[in-house]
């Protein structure tokens, strides 16, 4: 039998990670922080390009330990590099699969992981692994955007558009990209005593914040894993994808534009 598989469906490309490191503990992990101390040991699961991770390692203090792990090494190398750029030394960085990590059982307080199980072909697998590495006492923080909860103004049929075929081409990956609201669920499956969940919302609600999401998700849908996954699946073809990358810069344009979406989270424990 073939192991669950990872499938990042945005990819690594620069507008991607434009967006991963505008992200940092207050705006992606709030939900967690109270439960963060110095000296703890914490591992941080699909940490991208380390902005959220540095904040981490800070909270956890130079005597606490944070090991960060991604299953691309490229990205890991500028998480490394933006780290040490903090002047930060307690953070190791190394390439894992969050379905079969090599740490041993109980090794971490806090087991961190943002936007993560959303692209994981078994979530649950996932969440038994994280709960493995887990010492007594200590807490599983996962936080995953639903998208089918994404709602904007002025309405834009195209922007329907991109979220239908956004969801599909995840489904076609193995993901579940309405991965909010099933996190509950999934931490309860995962056999966790004790789940407590949470929601919070990223709202872009200023000319200057709506264009600069505008035009990097205008630019995802034309150069991402994203777009050469539609294309090859034949959901789409390019000149459907650069009329949605036009809707989103149309959208963005408007002094009125208004976009949020929900993000579900978790503390499960035991």
């Amino acid at each position: 039998m073939s192991e669950p598989s990872t499938v990042y469906t945005h990819g690594h490309q620069e507008a991607v990670l434009r967006s991963h490191r505008s992200r940092g503990a207050a705006d992606s992990a709030a939900y967690l922080l109270p439960e963060l101390r110095p000296g703890q040991a914490l591992l941080d699961v699909g940490c991208g390009p380390g902005t959220i991770t540095a904040d981490l390692a800070e909270l956890v203090g130079p005597n606490g330990r944070v090991v960060a792990v991604d299953a691309s090494a490229e990205v890991l190398e500028q998480a490394a590099e933006y780290v040490a750029g903090r002047g930060l030394s307690n953070v190791v960085f190394e390439v894992a699969d969050v379905h079969q990590l090599s740490y041993g059982d109980g090794e971490f307080d806090v087991v961190h992981a943002h936007q993560v199980l959303q692209h994981v072909a078994d979530p649950v697998a996932a969440l038994r692994e994280m709960r493995r590495v887990l010492a007594p006492g200590g807490v599983v923080a996962a936080r995953d955007v639903d998208y089918a909860s994404m709602t904007w103004y002025p309405e834009a049929p195209v922007l329907d558009d991109w979220l239908a075929l956004y969801r599909r081409t995840a489904r076609a990956n193995g993901g579940e990209p309405d991965a909010g609201r099933r996190l509950l669920s999934w931490a309860r499956a995962a056999g966790f005593a004790e789940v407590a969940a949470t929601a919070t919302t990223w709202t872009f609600a200023t000319p200057e914040r709506c264009a600069w999401w505008g035009g990097m998700w205008a630019d995802r849908t034309v150069d991402s894993a994203f777009a050469r996954t539609a294309v090859a699946a034949g959901f789409a073809d390019r000149a459907e994808l650069e009329r949605i990358a036009a809707g989103w810069r149309e959208w963005s344009g408007a002094g009125d534009a208004w976009f949020s979406m929900l993000h579900g989270e978790v503390l499960a424990r035991g």
